[in-house]
């Protein structure tokens, strides 16, 4: 055995009394002998064999009631106790199959083993506690306790060491709970955990640590090359999807490396860089590897300094609300989309796609919503009263206790019609609480305020949401936009939308209309509303009148002229 590898070593001191030289066997998922000790080695002469097995060693566990019992500890990661009997000779004996990291283990008790009439059931027992102690339930690995022991018993490396740490996370496993349920989303953690454990090698041990977080210790010489090679064949593994209960799932992985002692030579150290490198993975579009680099510590530093910065921006001063135009074909302004925007001082503008999730994430989204729901009202007043004004409600709003009183409060306060404000929501704000969302929905409904269904077709687009909710409006993503003049199956599935949507009483807006073919296209198919660069940029409120007195008296979209295209910018919107 190894010296150091403790991973190895812990399964089979867990079953044994320590300073003991008993009959110990270790095999591999194919049951191949990998280990054994000395006393096992020349009671059964296994270095006298070719490829030697656990059939070769034990031929007794062929039979049906035995080779259950190995059956049930691979699949229950239980460990069992089975009485033998030696053909020859009749001796019985009692062996103790159990799982160990790579594939099973085997303790033997004989007339000369001290474990012969001490390893009773009680034995047996503890020998279960311990195991469901150590590892997961669900998937069968080791827990997070070893994964904690194992690591901080392997740091610090001696000089010359090298091993690596892999944070896993699956993608997209959360609409899997939500839609099909949480006995869905456990067989696909099972089938995660399987698909892990399929591309481990010698010396790579897998740990679920919590929900659909894993881990894995890899413990080779060889590095970066090694662990670099391992992550990508986990996020390989996750390519195919998932069929739980004959419908298919797609969830993919993301993996995070670090290696000891360059990363970190301590277990906090390690953690964190592997944490950092996962972070990064996410944030460069997920089902991906990413290796810690320092610069993966600066940009997050860089977004800490920005996330204090953003607890006093509204303070401040700093945020402020640019408006995009709504059309309605042939080329009428029928409102504005209100866009929230923050100027940091020394960096400038910081982009909503960037600034709104730490909002989210650190509880300011309801006071910084709030300020701009009331801003983008006081400033619509100045319009033509004809005019909506849309503003973008976060999930973090949304789903936030009070929200239809404050919003009541704000037309009160502000005096604007309800029927002049239009929120927009996504679709994956629906996909939770959803007796507690069709109540929100409802009571802004009985208010006057509109709603509308924002970036249709991108999410989860359950059909069920527009039989349910009380909608207005849905707007088509402008991923379906962007080449509506060329590709036959946009425009199909844009012509079902506003079909369908006009079916339902519904209206409907084109998000991200860059060129006047694509306008031309969406008036053809009797699309309500348009939205994009080509039909007006977001602009500050100071220039909204001058924008309109260009734009009087309407013109039709073909003959409405550009100096030159624009290119898309796609800001998130709030």
């Amino acid at each position: 055995m190894p010296e150091g590898d403790a991973t190895q070593r812990a399964p089979v001191e867990a079953y044994l009394p320590a300073n003991t030289d008993e009959l110990v066997s270790l095999y591999d998922e194919s049951f191949h002998l990998t280990e054994c000790s000395a006393r096992h080695r020349h009671t059964y002469a296994v270095d006298s064999l070719v490829d030697a097995t656990l059939w070769h060693v034990y031929p007794e566990l062929l039979a049906p009631s035995t080779k259950s019992a190995v059956d049930f500890v691979l699949s229950s990661g239980l460990p069992r106790n089975v009485e033998v009997a030696n053909a020859k000779t009749g001796d019985r004996r009692t062996l103790t199959v159990f799982r160990s990291p790579h594939g099973l283990g085997v303790v033997e008790a004989d007339d000369m083993s001290s474990l012969r009439g001490t390893y009773s059931q009680g034995e047996n027992d503890r020998a279960l506690l311990f195991h469901q102690a150590t590892h997961d339930v669900l998937t069968g690995l080791p827990n997070r306790r070893q994964f904690s022991d194992q690591l901080r018993s392997a740091l610090p490396v001696s000089k010359g060491a090298r091993f690596a740490l892999m944070q896993i996370d699956l993608d997209d496993f959360k609409p899997v709970n939500d839609t099909l349920g949480h006995g869905a989303g456990d067989t696909v953690l099972k089938m995660a955990a399987e698909r892990i454990r399929s591309v481990l090698g010698e010396h790579e041990i897998a740990y679920r640590l919590a929900g659909d977080e894993f881990a894995v210790i890899q413990q080779r010489a060889s590095q970066p090359r090694e662990a670099e090679r391992l992550a990508e064949a986990l996020v390989g593994a996750f390519k195919e999807p998932f069929t739980v209960e004959g419908i298919n799932v797609f969830v993919g992985a993301s993996v995070g490396v670090a290696i000891a002692p360059a990363d970190g030579n301590e277990f906090e150290q390690l953690m964190k860089a592997a944490d950092i490198a996962l972070y990064a993975a996410k944030k460069d579009g997920r089902r991906r590897a990413r290796k810690f680099s320092r610069s993966m510590l600066m940009v997050l530093e860089q977004r800490e300094t920005l996330r204090r910065s953003l607890r006093t921006a509204l303070k401040e001063g700093q945020f402020f609300i640019e408006y995009q135009p709504l059309v309605q074909p042939p080329f009428s302004i029928v409102g504005f989309e209100a866009l929230l925007r923050w100027r940091h001082p020394v960096v400038g503008i910081i982009p909503p796609s960037i600034f709104i999730p730490m909002a989210e994430t650190d509880g300011l989204m309801r006071e910084i919503g709030q300020w701009a729901l009331e801003q983008a009202c006081r400033e619509a007043m100045s319009w033509p009263e004809h005019f909506t004004v849309a503003v973008n409600l976060s999930p973090a709003e949304f789903l936030h206790e009070g929200l239809t009183d404050r919003i009541a409060q704000t037309l009160d306060l502000v005096g604007i019609r309800a029927d002049r404000l239009e929120l927009e929501i996504t679709e994956s704000v629906l996909l939770e609480r959803t007796i507690n969302n069709l109540d929100t929905l409802n009571t802004l409904k009985m208010l006057g305020v509109q709603i509308s269904l924002d970036d249709f077709g991108t999410y989860y687009s359950s059909l069920s949401y527009l039989k349910n909710f009380p909608f207005d409006t849905i707007k088509i993503d402008q991923y379906f936009i962007k080449d509506l003049e060329i590709d036959e199956k946009s425009q199909t599935i844009v012509r079902f939308i506003v079909a369908l949507a006009h079916g339902l009483g519904m209206s409907v807006t084109a998000e991200g209309v860059e060129t006047a073919e694509q306008a031309t296209l969406l008036k053809k198919t009797k699309c309500d509303r348009l939205q994009g660069y080509f039909l007006g940029k977001p602009i500050p409120t100071e220039e909204i009148g001058t924008f309109l007195g260009k734009l009087r008296p309407p013109v039709s979209l073909e003959n409405f002229l550009i100096s030159a295209p624009t290119q898309s910018l796609n800001p998130r919107r709030m």
